[in-house]
C-alpha cells in the first residue's frame, strides 16, 4: 500500500509534458510530402517522373525518420524548451545555408 502511494506521488509531481519543437514540424512536412508524392506522383516543371515517384517518396520518408531521430537526440541533451527551440532552429538554419551553398 505504501509503495502504491509513493508511486502515485511520483506520478503526480512529475507529469509527462508533450513539447512541440521545430523538428516536429519538419518531420510532419516530410511525411506529408511523401504521402502527396505517393498519391499524385512527382512532377518538376510539368513533366512527371513516372518511374521515380516511389523512390522520391521513400527518400522523403527516410528524411522524416532521420529528422525524428535527431529531434529525440536534441531532446535528451536540452531539457528546457526554450533552449531546444534555439538549438533546433539553429540546426535548421545551418542545414539550409549548407544546402544553398552546395546548390
Amino acid at each position: 500500500m505504501a509503495e502504491q502511494n509513493d508511486l502515485q506521488k511520483r506520478n503526480d509531481t512529475n507529469p509527462v509534458k508533450f513539447r512541440v519543437s521545430p523538428l516536429n514540424f519538419a518531420t510532419a512536412a516530410f511525411f506529408i510530402l511523401a504521402g502527396y508524392i505517393f498519391i499524385n506522383g512527382a512532377k518538376i516543371t510539368g513533366s512527371p517522373y513516372e518511374h521515380w515517384s516511389g523512390t522520391i517518396a521513400w527518400i522523403f520518408i527516410l528524411f522524416g525518420v532521420v529528422v525524428s531521430l535527431l529531434d529525440i537526440i536534441f531532446r535528451n541533451f536540452f531539457s528546457e524548451t526554450k533552449k531546444l527551440w534555439i538549438v533546433e532552429l539553429s540546426f535548421i538554419t545551418l542545414v539550409l545555408i549548407i544546402f544553398f551553398l552546395v546548390k
